[in-house]
Formats: structure tokens, C-alpha cells, sequence
């Protein structure tokens, strides 16, 4: 079967809201707050493309104390509020179920995506997980999605990933992979996608 790689954040969990409000909460302290277009260009990007983003508007300490006030106000919030998406449970088990290799390729640091499928029960479907911090370049750079392909043993060109950025879509296509958009709500421009579709379901994700 087809591998299926999927991103996190607004694909598999609905994060983005909390994760864009712990951001806020701590630029506040440095005298900023992001804005809907600094939304917009971020969504999909790294922490790190974030934290040189607002720290060529406003002074901010060294980009490690940002990363540990950061998890601090994420962590609060994806432990108490963090859900996956309601069609997200029943996709993943139809596609083990049918022996589809999966894997989960995300901006995210690897302590923030292992919060985000641990506490919605998700961790238990993929078999690879790469992290946007176990890789030299994110999104829209291709390696997360190569990365996660080495680690099915598959090549990219017969993967299937899955995005909802258009970051997200770039990395996906550089990878030379078969992209599936989700355009769940918003105006995300995912037209470089090779499909879009408003919801997960097995048959949206697999190749026949």
C-alpha cells in the first residue's frame, strides 16, 4: 500500500488556535503580539523561522529561554484543551487496517509533537514520527518529508503526504510526493496541492 504522511497541526489536531495563543501570551512580555498576517506566514513554519521572524520587530532573549517559555504556555494549554480532529480516529484505524504504512512529518519540536499525539491518543497509529527540529531545514523545505520517507524505507515518490499549509504543501511537493491539501476552514491558497478536500477520510489519502 501506499505510505501516508501526515502532518500534525490543523491536519491530525486542531492546535493551531492554542498554539498561535501560547505565542501570544509570551510575546506580550516583550512587548508584541502576532497578528493575523504574521499568522498567515507562519502557519506551517517552524519555531525557529517564528522566534527570527518577531525578533527582527521586537528585542526578545536568546531564542533557547523563548523555546522553554513557550512550551511552558503550549503545554498548559494542549493538556487541557487539545483535541483531535473528529474524523481524524476513524481515518487512521481504516488505513491500519489495510497495512498503510504511516507517518506523521511536522514543523513542530519533538518535545510539542510528542505532546500533541500523546495526549489525543494518537501515537499509537505511525510508525515514523519526524519533527521539524530533527532536521537541518523546515517547511517549505523539503527535508521533514524526505526524512520521514527514509524512515518508512520508502521512496518519497510513491508517498502520499498530507497538509493543510501552504508551507506544508511546498515541502511536500519539493519531496516529489503525491499531496493531499485539507482545507478544513480558512482561505490557506492550497491549490499547488495535487487534490484538495474538505475532511480526512481513508479513500481521500490513498491512491487506488
Amino acid at each position: 500500500m501506499t505510505p501516508v504522511v501526515f502532518d500534525c497541526d490543523g491536519v491530525l489536531v486542531d492546535s493551531e488556535a492554542l498554539a498561535w495563543d501560547a505565542w501570544s501570551a509570551v510575546l506580550t512580555r516583550y512587548g508584541t503580539t502576532p497578528s493575523d498576517a504574521d499568522i498567515e506566514l507562519l502557519t506551517g513554519r517552524s519555531e525557529a523561522d517564528a522566534y527570527d521572524h518577531f525578533a527582527r520587530r521586537v528585542a526578545l532573549p536568546p531564542s533557547g529561554r523563548l523555546s522553554e517559555e513557550l512550551a511552558i504556555a503550549i503545554s498548559q494549554r494542549f493538556t487541557t484543551s487539545l483535541e483531535a480532529f473528529e474524523d481524524v480516529e476513524d481515518t487512521l484505524e481504516a488505513l491500519v487496517a489495510r497495512d498503510v504504512p504511516l507517518a506523521v512529518a511536522s514543523s513542530s519540536s519533538r518535545r510539542r509533537l510528542a505532546l500533541s499525539l500523546s495526549s489525543t491518543g494518537l501515537d499509537r497509529f505511525f510508525q515514523v514520527v519526524v519533527a521539524g527540529d530533527e532536521v537541518d531545514a523546515g517547511k517549505p523545505e523539503p527535508d521533514v518529508f524526505l526524512e520521514a520517507a527514509r524512515r518508512l524505507g520508502f521512496s518519497p515518490e510513491v508517498c502520499v503526504a498530507v497538509e493543510d499549509s501552504p508551507a506544508g504543501v511546498m515541502a511536500a511537493k519539493r519531496a516529489g510526493m503525491f499531496v493531499v491539501g485539507v482545507q478544513r476552514s480558512g482561505s490557506a491558497d492550497l491549490g499547488a496541492a495535487d487534490r484538495v478536500v474538505p475532511r480526512l477520510t481513508p479513500a481521500s489519502v490513498v491512491l487506488e
